[in-house]
């Protein structure tokens, strides 16, 4: 059976920081009024788990979980009969929590993932339990299965008939897309079963573990089903970019599959079919009986194959039963542990051994064997064991009405022992924010009640599971309506009598950050305090930046929140983003941020910093070093809450606690920043509008290069030709660039003696650019497949060294050791202008296959994005360009080398 299990969706790293284990500490308590339950330490909140997340092999006579080994959480073994500090860690990873992992189908290897410092980059190990440690080590050697760099590795499929197999998913050939690899785990073998040259996003095997159909994000965001053909693909079934459709998993007669669909303009919830490819035929096998909610999901046997269970989440999960078996057993349990949602979170292969889980709103776990052949039942470990579960809060569903009527779902924590009156209260907006908050155990929810907070937690418009015209009433509404289903939920704690209106503050992050900056921004009076944690400022930037890996959902992002590249959609963005009206932010704000995160720049965090202290308005930073979006590190999210509850609690008058440990008090001291010292990079040179001077004019000629792309440990060998000539008293540039997809060209017109680029038209397949620069204006037209889309860019002034021929240029600039400058580009892409800067390091002899050259190196940088650099080498007597070297950002850090040759 597959887990029935549901997990509280709360924002979008709280898996990141689970804190378990709590106990109180009423000698570090502030402020704790009679009635109130003791304060409970943060540091038993926040800090690592003694045991979690455990799992039972498949043969049933083990028993693995995580728990802390040399500070970081691991994976343990133990035989399943064994108590578990007889256990022993196969993993002994220093630097990062590995938050997943799982058993191999026969039980073999333990297999889990793991980034580096937050860079999202997961790789996939496997580690063999039975092997003893090499002399000297820990723990057996854990073998990295995808082992390349600056690669994101999906799981697709781990294989019933082939144990020793997993089928993956790496981008390393391309960024943007997965291909489909066999990997043998007790080898790491890797073969490539599919080269991803259509967009595919994911890949389905029936229960004979044979490849049947893909799902294809189209060019305008459609979803398409495939079936996978020997040759190639056939479309079996589409829905538009606002409907959900899917495969979850064959059916056993190996024709139909279970798949979920919304598609149809009368069809507003998610709804349970079989799917029959070869005919098209679809049959309804269930929606939500109550008709509240979308089609949550469908628990199967793994002896039978049939269905055991469905389930929804609603204000609390609804469980349907298919399997009577099962269902006596639900039963049961309920019968011994009275009170609490029972999931079969792990079991056997032969389905007679589970783990039971038993949680609630104020329990946050107990752990369960359970014998379905004897009955009986043992406890495993109960999380957090020494927390009193009678300190914990209630929580309760809520509903209210937003500014236009529209009902809002939500969850409100009341604190304990204190009158829900007249109290200091907390929006807690999830991430997303296509997700959702559920009934349950919310550990931040707890940690701010416990402070004396009232909670909200609302699963405001484009929140997930409620159907798709709630979730389309978000499109667009970015700091919109989606922020006044937030400030109308203040209104309704206010009116209930719950809330002191003088006493509201804001909490959340990535977009619930976003929500706190709009919420101080855009309403500044409404809120005293608010807590930004890795919150995207900027949504012109936010949908710049998303991972290569995304550009499957790329065009959904431009449709729910609006298009960058068209003006009305960049203006739209534009009003949304509060990086743009930061000077109106009135309210204490506590900014918190990874400096690694790939999706939030750091620069757009501290100009939010920036415009609080120079308006003489409170403003306190945080910077961990080594965290991306979100933080994984314990020790970070300690030092994190204690900053948060005590900025709370000056502003909203909670309670909070002073003490610290040694280690959290010194890391607290390494990641807050003293917002006097946050300063912007200083973009130098001649700024926004003039370009730089040319000591010499251009001159006719043909220049070849050897070139290459390297990522992840390939090469893809690339020929450049470039060729310069004088045409309608104008230079023409032509640069053609031969790679193993096709021919790329692209073509500029240079004004004589200023070197200003005039015209541009870049080929590249069916996409085609052609731009013209004139009046400080970029105005052209981009082509794909016949479809021509207008664009117009106020650039401000003229762009120089960009397009075919813009190193020649650059080298017929007065270069000198220590010369610098700068100059605009246009990204034609984005169709975002860029400022470089360009400064001369030295003088260098290089060997290329063209020769030794003795050559000024220059660095040209982006003022925005320090990474986004190019290394040049350019001969001082001729004035040839005869190396290059660039970091490629936009394709995950690939390194271009292009050289001179004969």
């Amino acid at each position: 059976m597959t887990s029935l299990y549901r997990k509280s969706l709360v924002f979008v790293f709280t898996v990141l920081c689970v804190g378990l284990l709590v106990v109180t500490s009423p000698r570090a308590a502030f402020g704790q009024p009679a009635g109130q339950p003791p304060i409970i330490d943060r540091e038993l909140f926040f800090g690592d788990p003694e045991i979690s997340g455990a799992q039972i092999s498949p043969d049933g006579k083990f028993i693995a979980f995580v728990k802390p080994f040399k500070g970081t959480r691991n994976v343990w073994v133990k035989r399943t009969e064994e108590p578990f500090d007889a256990a022993k860690p196969i993993t002994a990873d220093k630097s990062r929590p590995i938050a997943q992992y799982f058993w191999s189908r026969d039980g073999k290897y333990i297999l889990f993932v793991q980034d580096k410092a937050g860079d999202e980059n997961y790789l996939v190990y496997a580690v063999n339990p039975a092997e003893t440690p090499a002399a000297g080590a820990d723990v057996p050697t854990a073998r990295n299965l995808t082992d390349l760099k600056g690669v994101r590795a999906a799981i697709y499929a781990v294989p019933r008939s082939e144990p020793d197999t997993i089928y993956i998913g790496l981008n390393d050939r391309d960024p943007a897309w997965h291909d489909l690899y066999k990997v043998k785990i007790s080898t790491g073998e890797r073969t490539l079963v599919r080269k991803n040259t259509e967009r595919i996003t994911s890949w389905v095997f029936d229960l004979k573990d044979q490849l049947r159909l893909a799902t294809r994000s189209a060019d305008n965001g459609d979803t398409e089903i495939l079936r996978v053909d020997d040759n190639g693909f056939t479309k079996v079934y589409s829905c538009n970019v606002f409907e959900a459709c899917g495969p979850i998993r064959y059916h056993k007669d190996g024709q139909r599959v279970y798949f979920e669909t919304n598609k149809g303009a009368n069809l507003d919830l998610t709804r349970l079919e079989l799917f029959d490819p070869a005919t098209g035929k679809e049959e309804l096998v269930e929606s939500d009986p109550l008709n509240r909610v979308d089609f949550g999901n469908a628990n199967f046997s793994e002896v039978s194959d049939d269905i055991i269970a469905t389930s929804y989440d609603d204000e609390r999960e609804r469980i349907y039963w298919k399997d009577k078996a099962f269902e006596a057993d639900y039963k049961l349990l309920q019968k011994r542990l009275p009170g609490k949602e029972i999931g079969f979170a792990s079991g056997t292969k032969d389905e007679r051994l589970y783990l039971i889980v038993a949680n609630s709103d104020t329990e946050p776990g107990e752990r369960y064997l359970f014998d379905r052949d004897t009955k009986k039942l043992t406890l495993q470990y109960r999380i957090r064991e020494k927390l009193n579960r009678d300190y914990m809060a209630p929580m309760t569903a809520v509903r209210y009405k937003s500014s236009d009527g529209l009902e809002i779902p939500a969850y409100l924590t009341l604190p304990k022992g204190v009158s829900a009156k007249n109290l200091p209260a907390v929006v807690f907006p999830h991430g997303g924010p296509w997700g959702r908050d559920s009934w349950g155990y919310n550990s931040f929810a707890q940690f701010l009640a416990n402070r004396g907070y009232a909670v909200l937690s609302p699963n405001f418009r484009a929140s997930t599971g409620y159907g798709k015209k709630f979730l389309d009433a978000g499109n667009k509404q970015w700091g919109d309506k989606m922020q006044d289903d937030l400030t109308w939920g203040v209104k309704y704690l206010v009116a209930q009598g719950i809330a002191d209106p003088k006493r509201v503050g804001i909490m959340g992050g990535s977009y619930g950050g976003y929500a706190t900056l709009a919420g101080v921004t855009f309403t500044p009076d409404l809120y005293a305090a608010a807590v930004d944690i890795v919150g995207p400022s900027n949504l012109v930037t936010l949908l710049e930046t998303i991972p290569p890996y995304w550009e499957s959902i790329r065009k959904l992002f431009y449709l729910r929140m609006g298009d960058p590249a068209t003006p009305e959609g960049k203006a739209q963005l534009e009003r949304q983003s509060p990086l743009n009206h930061a000077d109106k932010i009135k309210t204490p704000l506590l900014v918190i941020q990874g400096a690694n995160d790939p999706r939030v720049n750091k620069r757009e965090a501290d100009q939010i910093v920036i415009a609080l202290r120079d308006r003489n308005y409170p403003v306190e930073y945080l910077v961990a070093p080594d965290e991306g979006h979100g933080f994984a590190r314990p020790i970070n999210n300690m030092a994190m809450f204690a900053t948060t509850e005590k900025f709370l609690a000056k502003y909203l008058g909670g309670r909070y606690q002073e003490s610290m440990t040694p280690e959290v008090s010194q890391r607290l001291k390494e990641i807050t920043v003293d917002v006097k010292t946050v300063a912007l990079p200083k973009k130098t040179g001649p700024g926004a509008s003039v370009a730089p001077k040319p000591a010499v004019d251009l001159h006719a000629g043909t220049a070849n290069y050897a070139a290459s792309i390297a990522l992840g440990g390939q090469s893809v060998p690339l020929t450049v030709k470039n060729e310069t000539k004088e045409e309608n008293g104008a230079w023409v540039a032509t640069e053609t660039v031969v790679t193993p997809q096709g021919e790329i060209t692209d073509t500029s017109t240079i004004e004589k003696g200023t070197l200003l680029l005039k015209h541009r038209v870049y080929k590249q397949g069916s996409v085609q650019i052609d731009v013209d620069y004139k009046d400080n204006k970029a105005t052209g037209s981009m082509s794909m497949n016949g479809q021509s889309k207008p664009f117009e860019v106020d650039l401000g002034g003229a762009i120089f060294g960009d397009g075919a021929g813009d190193l020649d240029v650059i080298a017929a600039l007065p270069l000198a050791e220590g010369y610098a400058t700068s100059f605009r580009n246009l990204d034609l892409q984005k169709q975002k202008l860029e400022l470089r800067n360009l400064k001369v390091v030295g003088v260098e002899n290089v060997t290329v296959p063209a020769g030794t050259f003795d050559a000024y190196k220059l660095e040209i940088t982006s003022a925005d994005n320090e990474a986004d650099k190019r290394t040049v080498w350019i001969a001082k007597d001729s004035r040839k360009v005869v190396k290059l070297s660039a970091v490629l950002t936009q394709f995950n850090g690939a390194i271009l080398t292009s050289e001179l040759t004969p």
